[in-house]
């Protein structure tokens, strides 16, 4: 196995882990109906062109489009494919898993013109949100819907137990047949979680629900199912294979990897509510955006350096490769750097020049941008060997100026303050609870004996080392911020610590500690 790909899966494995630690509700029966999903999508016959994919919807009067909630991709591509379905000539009805049966009637007002968006959103549960989750693809699908006069059908229902799965399918089931039976044959695209279209699952339903009395032409078409993109990338044919057709007929589109789904749904979970995705450019352009920001204000030159800089992303399969080939690496440092991947951490390599964005976030790559920054401006001396109390208050200092920089970038940010780290010392456990104690110990001995405060410096043990550099350095930054936001601190100030080689990075974080303190 190629070792870009073995990254890759091991990055996918431990996601899937972290996944399955915060999702409740795996009842048996759902690892069942899981199971016969998985068992569906674990070949493919042949790969076939996306062309051949618009051909079978045409010819089709139910599609069952898989979707991944949280991946605004899987939303995006439903739609591409109900525009190609308009083109038919046909009439054609959206029936949505997003929206509960309860919610017909208020739909329907949407629809009309009569129900406001926001009042809509408001009573699906989507409120204002940062731009993670489900919410951005709801109200693309529903603006789609509403541009074109098209019909759409709720079908969802909420459901508890061992039986929610299969009285969701049946209760779907009964609302797509109503609108399948129509005498004008629609061809009704819906959009359902990906284990509910399996034919076995909600096909099935609807095609008891339909009875002999008005056979339907149905088509299952998943997107990104893991088992197929995994098959495909070790037979080397990602790059050429569009879609893939199965044994039964079904077909799978190919365009995001699992990781990047699997992102979507972590990003979701632990956006911070002031953050926003990188949505709608690319990450590499909206790097560069900040990057020239940050630098205007900072007084450092990007323009020639940002045109040799490489903008890496999880779904990269070969990120660790492409980061070996621009910097040179010992054995240790690249088990270090694979490390790092699979922490699910953002950063910025200065020797490699390359930023690594394991999120999609706003916040982490106005961050990246600032280390970048950072890097035009000192160069070798950010990435200097230093001894370890010395590489400590050096990372608290970096991450000071990262977690800046993505202030300028995004003033709302959130910094976790003092308080909120005493509270996670009394919630925490294990080593969130030891960063916390950490982080807890240095601020209070910071101010009136700082030999003191390097004594409690965790410099053994690695986790603990980043873990509570990276809390100090963002309460450092949060702080320089304000204080230039309040004209404390000046411009002139900001570009001489951006310029600061940190000969002496235990002195400079204490005596801006020491300036910064009540700012």
């Amino acid at each position: 196995m190629r070792a870009s790909l073995a990254l890759h899966l091991a990055l996918f494995r431990r996601q899937r882990a972290q996944i399955a630690r915060v999702v409740e509700g795996r009842t048996d029966a759902f690892r069942a109906y899981e199971a016969r999903y998985r068992r569906r999508t674990n070949t493919y016959q042949r790969v076939v062109p996306v062309t051949h994919v618009h051909q079978r919807i045409a010819a089709s009067d139910l599609v069952y489009v898989g979707d991944y909630h949280t991946l605004p991709l899987a939303q995006q591509t439903y739609l591409e494919l109900a525009e190609r379905a308009l083109a038919s000539g046909r009439r054609v009805v959206l029936a949505l898993e997003c929206v509960e049966g309860r919610h017909q009637a208020a739909l329907d007002a949407y629809l009309a013109g009569r129900l406001p968006e926001r009042t809509l959103l408001s009573r699906l549960g989507h409120g204002p949100s940062t731009g993670f989750g489900p919410g951005a693809g709801i109200r693309a699908v529903l603006g789609f819907a509403k541009r074109h006069k098209l019909a759409v059908a709720a079908i969802d229902r909420r459901a508890q137990g061992e039986r929610s799965l299969a009285l969701r399918d049946a209760f779907a089931a009964e609302r797509i047949a109503r609108v399948a039976r129509a005498e004008d044959v629609p061809l009704v695209m819906v959009l359902v979680g990906q284990f509910h279209a399996a034919p076995c699952h909600l096909p099935a339903q609807v095609e008891r629900a339909l009875g002999d009395d008005h056979p339907r032409r149905g088509l299952v078409v998943y997107q990104n199912a893991e088992g197929l993109w995994w098959r495909l990338a070790r037979e080397g044919r990602l790059g050429s294979a569009e879609a893939v057709e199965l044994a039964d007929g079904a077909l799978c589109l190919m365009n995001a990897s699992p990781v990047l789904c699997q992102q979507s749904f972590l990003d979701y979970l632990e956006a911070e509510g002031d953050d926003a995705p990188l949505m709608d450019r690319s990450a590499a352009e909206r790097f560069r955006e900040m990057a020239e920001l940050i630098g205007r204000l900072a007084g450092v030159p990007v323009g020639r350096a940002l045109d040799s800089v490489e903008v890496t992303t999880a779904a990269d399969g070969d990120v660790l490769a492409r980061i070996r080939q621009r910097g040179r690496f010992t054995q240790a440092e690249v088990s270090q750097l694979r490390k790092h991947i699979l922490s699910r951490e953002s950063g910025y390599i200065p020797r490699a020049r390359t930023a690594y964005l394991a999120s999609l976030s706003l916040n982490h790559a106005a961050e990246e941008a600032a280390h970048f920054v950072r890097h035009c401006a000192v160069g070798d001396a950010m990435d200097a060997p230093r001894g370890a109390s010395e590489a400590f208050y050096a990372r608290c200092l970096e991450e000071a100026l990262g977690f800046f920089g993505s202030k300028l970038v995004n003033p709302r940010r959130i910094c976790p303050n003092v308080s909120e780290w005493a509270k996670r010392f009394g919630e925490s456990r294990g080593l969130e609870r030891q960063i916390a104690a950490f982080v807890l110990a240095h601020k209070a001995t910071e101010g009136e004996a700082p030999e003191e405060a390097v004594k409690l410096l965790p410099l053994r043990r690695d986790r603990l080392f980043h873990g509570v550099s990276h809390a100090l350095g963002y309460l450092l930054g949060d702080s320089l911020y304000r204080a230039f936001d309040s004209g404390q601190v000046d411009t002139s100030d900001i570009r001489a610590l951006f310029r600061d080689p940190l000969d002496d990075p235990r002195g400079a974080y204490f005596t801006w500690a020491e300036r910064l303190r009540g700012a």
